[in-house]
């Protein structure tokens, strides 16, 4: 049986450094919709978010996820990509280079400011360096880094869904059956519990079992 499922999981996904190419769909400044099953990540780039905001010198507040979104339809929106599969992410996602023109359009979205290198990722950091030094695309504005900015987001949800008491592990009613999640857990800030639903905070993780419910897994 292991052997027929890791066969199943090899025909359902193409070998890394595969590559795709189509029309492209400009999701936001570092995904890409080319008609594959799935979108398209850009590798080694990150983009702001669709509720990000930034201020200029003034204190003048951009919608910069959406300029950022809008920057890149235009330079990319129809354009016929060639994409290279290189990684995949947590989310099942192709992470891939993408080349439109001849131009690797990672480099590019980089170098014109739209996005940002990925955390550490030091693949297009020469061009981050050029967009900074120049001021241009979205560095000519105070912007939290993309990634504190979401990690901030999940703070801000977790706080907000915060149990009164001691009782703190969540247990949660979904399509995957009642299921708890501890905290620090990754599905633990975004879990909302509904108790008009059925769901409740629990105590102790014993206290969940008995009650029917099951650990979450990942």
């Amino acid at each position: 049986m292991f052997r027929l499922c890791s066969l199943l999981v090899l025909l359902a996904a193409p070998a890394l450094s595969a590559e795709f190419t189509g029309p492209i769909r400009v999701v936001d400044a570092d995904t890409f919709d080319i008609g594959w099953r799935e979108n398209i990540r850009l590798i080694g780039i990150d983009a702001a978010e669709d509720a990000q905001t930034c201020t200029n010198a003034d204190g003048a507040v951009l919608a910069c996820g959406q300029f950022a979104t809008e920057a890149a339809r235009a330079l990319y929106q129809g354009r016929q990509a060639t994409c290279r599969w290189e990684q995949t992410d947590r989310y099942g996602r192709p992470l891939a280079v993408c080349e439109v023109g001849g131009t690797d359009a990672n480099a590019e979205l980089v170098r014109l400011g739209i996005a940002r290198v990925y955390r550490q990722d030091r693949t297009y950091f020469e061009e981050q360096k050029e967009a900074v030094l120049l001021s241009r695309g979205l560095w000519a504005y105070d912007m939290i880094d993309p990634a504190a900015y979401r990690a901030e987001q999940r703070a801000m949800r977790a706080r907000a869904n915060a149990p009164d008491g001691a009782c703190t592990i969540k247990g949660n009613i979904s399509g995957n059956g009642r299921i708890y999640h501890l905290p620090g857990s990754p599905a633990y800030g975004p879990t909302r519990i509904d108790e008009r639903r059925g769901e409740r905070w629990f105590c102790t993780e014993d206290e969940a079992r008995a009650a029917g419910w099951r650990p979450a897994r990942f």
